[in-house]
């Protein structure tokens, strides 16, 4: 049984105030019966379908299917971007499930392989919070912090990316120091320091060249206390030693010289440092009170 069909006669409005007010009120009425015919009838299918009908395109799929299909696009055919499109799809279509729980880190895994660290770090994150107790909570970290570290600008630039992956590393081997993962992190840590301790570097540099010597000690000061196991700190001690006899403030000049000589006595800025010290007629002598002295002490050295 089809539904009735209707049509409306549209009509010009009559000089009449009232007769239009009737008309449209008329035609109104007629407008809403033509949309209620079709819903209530028996044979309702045109408007209803059209408008209402549910999209039978969408067809959900197993989730160890989508799994094992992102698997394989990441493993044979190396396409990490739409390995993670699999695995989101898992998370979407199955979120309350273990496979889900799954995809999650493998798909931060993708983004990470990819080179979408911001993608990275929000499914990592992600995973961290939801599943804080998890054993793979330590690897969802350690990639937050990979995703930091491998965008770690050179000393030129601002290092708050630096600072963030630092930040994440610690978190790794403060939250997890028993996996497999603290060493590692332990040893990228090591290089984000050393690339703090080189913008340092850089700015002190700039500032002995410009003979502001307070600035640049401040600049050396910061590696010497903060970063005593870069790469950084020998040159740091011998800048120390050179702005301090500019200054004449011999004492930290000679504490500088003395703690470059006893932890480093091979090296060359220690030579020049020894030099400096010996062509204003002195001696390196450490002063144990200097600040100099007590970072050094501080971490099991001089």
């Amino acid at each position: 049984m089809s539904a009735p069909r209707m049509t409306l006669e549209l009509t010009k409005p009559s000089a009449d105030a009232g007769g239009s007010r009737v008309g449209r009120q008329l035609r109104l009425a007629v407008a809403l019966a033509v949309l209620a015919i079709p819903l209530g009838g028996c044979g309702t299918g045109a408007l209803w379908d059209k408008f209402f009908a549910k999209d039978d395109t969408f067809v959900e799929e197993p989730a160890d299917k989508l799994y094992n299909e992102g698997l394989y696009l990441m493993n044979q055919k190396q396409d990490p971007k739409a390995a993670s499109k699999k695995f989101e799809e898992v998370d979407r279509q199955h979120p309350y499930s273990d496979w889900a729980r799954k995809s999650l880190l493998m798909s931060a895994y993708a983004f990470y392989n990819a080179g979408d660290y911001d993608s990275c770090i929000g499914a990592a994150t992600r995973y961290v919070t939801l599943h804080p107790g998890s054993p793979d909570a330590a690897y969802a970290q350690y990639l937050i912090a990979a995703s930091h570290y491998d965008q770690i600008p050179d000393t030129s630039r601002d290092q708050g990316r630096t600072e963030k992956a630092i930040a994440a590393l610690e978190e790794v081997v403060r939250k997890y120091p028993t996996s497999e993962y603290a060493n590692s992190a332990k040893a990228k840590l090591e290089g984000a320091r050393d690339q703090l301790a080189g913008r340092e570097m850089n700015i002190g540099r700039y500032y002995m060249q410009k003979r502001d010597y307070t600035a640049a000690i401040n600049r050396f000061k910061t590696v010497v206390t903060q970063y005593q196991t870069t790469r950084h700190v020998e040159e740091a001690l011998a800048r120390l030693t050179e702005a301090y006899m500019a200054i004449g403030i011999v004492s930290e000049a000679q504490t500088a010289a003395a703690v470059l000589g006893h932890n480093f006595p091979d090296s060359r800025w220690y030579k020049d440092a020894y030099n400096l010290v010996k062509s204003g007629g002195l001696e390196p002598s450490e002063n144990t009170g200097s600040y100099i002295s007590r970072a050094f002490k501080k971490i099991g050295l001089g």
